[in-house]
């Protein structure tokens, strides 16, 4: 009995010793524009924010991506500002480029964010900054992700 035991508990050990977790795909390290100057005297002037995501696959099949979508949500204001914390703005669909990460590889992600915004006249006197966090969501072949910017993206207005 004790001979068996000890093949067993082998085996057992063997086994767990090969196995390896499953394949993933994942994102890291996202970041976007740091700040952007709204010119002064505009009046929802459209602009763009980039962000930049570490895709790894280490699966065996390409992924793609076959939608994306970004959210900001104001965290802090200085001065004077026409929304308020915790605000949320929906960019929808946002471009992601490249739209696929080939098998067993990484690649860095570069996603274009529309937004927009208003500034009074430089030297009017309300002056004022808004400060946003950024998600991405993207729908890939390998299922939905979701990231969070590392750092802030700053509005700044006259």
């Amino acid at each position: 009995m004790p001979a068996r035991l000890t093949a067993v508990l082998t085996a057992l050990v063997v086994l767990a010793a090969c196995s390896s977790p499953p394949a993933t795909f994942s994102l890291a390290g996202a970041t976007v524009d740091p700040a952007y100057w709204c010119p002064g005297g505009s009046s929802n002037a459209p602009y763009t924010v980039h962000a930049t995501i570490h895709a790894r696959n280490d699966t065996a099949r390409e992924v793609t991506i076959d939608s994306a979508t970004a959210e900001m949500v104001l965290t802090a204001v200085s001065g004077s500002w026409l929304e308020r914390v915790g605000d949320r703005y929906e960019a929808g669909t946002v471009e992601v480029s490249p739209t696929s990460v080939a098998s067993r590889s990484s690649a860095t992600l570069t996603v274009t964010i529309p937004s927009a915004c208003t500034s009074a006249l430089y030297g009017s006197g309300s002056a004022g900054t808004g400060t946003y966090e950024v998600k991405v969501h993207l729908v890939t072949s390998a299922g939905e992700f979701s990231i969070t910017a590392a750092n802030k993206h700053e509005i700044r207005a006259a």
